[in-house]
């Protein structure tokens, strides 16, 4: 008698592949935003969590984003193979068919650039997290690109932006002095490794930082992952009424715009004033009225500005002094090295080399443009900026009735617009999520309208 045939494997339905790929992605990038906010330049001075505690209230260490990383890849791409894969390109005119090409040739300027750095110990901080950034935009275009529930990936993302307000709104109400009395309590050899100069400015301060490096840092996370966060409660709350919609987006909108301004980031109050303009300008409405709301905005949110910072211009602007003189040695940097630069994340090796006496120390150019010229010369500059801003030209959605592209992509445009004045670029929680909505966005793009 013959045996039986096997039993077929048992295999995931395209629909629950697709959720559970949304799912799986919102979950990890969300723990990416809350525990992966320090700098890369910075890994050696954040240690890995020895129990649950640190694990849960200290941030953790790049290496254990990578491990993160390739874990969501593993799952992402299991789960994505059983889906249809994504949509084919259209027609494109040629500068858009290149702009990914750009991309992976500034990840291969930047391993040229590595191999001549003046101090290698920085480049190896950093060369990795460029190359999970690219890693990112690659994973968004052909493996998340093929769920088709993208209100789950944004709302397993919001639970983390959610923490990250909890945080905030904690440190703003009282958790800041709490924060200061658990750091003097902490064991000597525990709280050494976190006595630092920054560290001791922020407990100083009555700035908010939440989750994140120090609050500028927040800031940009703030202005990266609003805007989604935002449509999303409108969606949810869209399928009961309106009313229930504009409630829900206006709560987390108003949640999130005090903790912006808790953060002290003038640039970021400037960023998301520029954000509000821009929504106006592109969004659907008549032309005689955007005209009318944005000149209101704009005059609004100047004069707040100078009320709020009076006291900061009278002063001469210092944070603003200290950047121009990052900008200016960058440059110096890069017209000696124009080419190949310093080799990346050198700037700090740089800076200390050539510091006023009077100047602030730092680490970062604080121009994640400027830093590119230093670090890679001026083709890691043009090769980072092109293709940065053709993706972003190139991916604004047509249709700004579909929530979730154009939410993301107002908070790529804010992203991008920081990092004139702050180094997003080199923050995981910031640079990881960005990359990975630049690569959806471009497969959104090449879908049949």
């Amino acid at each position: 008698m013959a045996a039986p045939p096997p039993l077929p494997a048992p295999s995931l339905p395209p629909g629950r592949a697709s959720a559970w790929l949304a799912l799986w992605s919102g979950a990890i990038f969300g723990v990416a935003l809350v525990k992966l906010g320090s700098p890369v330049i910075l890994a050696e001075k954040v240690h890995a969590p020895q129990n649950l505690w640190e694990l849960t209230l200290l941030p953790w260490p790049p290496r254990w984003g990578y491990a993160l990383l390739g874990l969501w890849l593993l799952g992402a791409v299991a789960l994505a193979w059983r889906l249809p894969p994504p949509p084919r390109p259209l027609p494109l005119k040629p500068w858009t068919r290149a702009l990914p090409w750009l991309l992976l040739a500034w990840l291969a300027w930047q391993t040229l650039a590595a191999a001549f750095s003046v101090e290698p110990r920085l480049t190896r901080l950093v060369l990795p997290h460029f190359l999970a950034c690219v890693a990112c935009f690659v994973a968004g275009r052909f493996v998340l690109a093929r769920t088709r529930h993208p209100d789950y990936f944004w709302a397993i993302l919001t639970l983390a932006v959610a923490v990250t307000l909890l945080n905030g709104w904690d440190q703003r109400l009282g958790g800041l002095e709490e924060t200061r009395r658990q750091f003097e309590q902490l064991p000597p050899d525990l709280r050494a490794t976190l006595d630092t100069p920054e560290f001791r400015a922020r407990l100083a301060s009555n700035r908010i930082f939440s989750t994140f490096f120090y609050p500028n840092a927040f800031a940009g996370g703030l202005l990266l992952t609003l805007p989604p966060a935002t449509a999303l409660a409108w969606r949810l709350g869209r399928r009961r009424s309106r009313p229930l919609a504009a409630a829900l987006a206006a709560l987390v909108a108003l949640a999130g715009a005090a903790c912006l301004f808790w953060t002290g980031s003038k640039a970021g109050w400037l960023i998301a004033l520029g954000l509000i303009l821009v929504i106006f300008w592109l969004g659907p409405w008549a032309p005689r009225y955007k005209a009318a709301l944005a000149g209101a905005v704009l005059l609004a949110g100047l004069l707040g500005f100078c009320w709020k910072y009076a006291e900061y211009l009278s002063r001469g602007a210092p944070s603003a002094a200290a950047r121009f003189t990052y900008w200016r040695i960058a440059w110096q940097n890069t017209l000696e090295h124009p080419w190949l630069g310093t080799g990346p994340g050198t700037f700090a090796s740089v800076y200390r080399t050539r510091k006023p006496p009077e100047a602030e120390p730092t680490r970062l150019a604080h121009n994640d443009y400027l830093q590119q010229a230093s670090d890679s010369g001026l083709p890691g500059l043009l090769l980072y900026s092109l293709s940065l801003a053709g993706l972003l030209a190139a991916t604004r959605p047509p249709r700004w009735h579909s929530a979730w592209p154009a939410a993301a992509w107002l908070g790529l445009l804010a992203w991008a617009a920081q990092s004139l004045v702050e180094f997003g670029l080199y923050i995981p929680a910031l640079a990881w999520p960005a990359f990975l909505w630049l690569g959806w966005l471009r497969a959104e793009t090449l879908s049949p309208p």
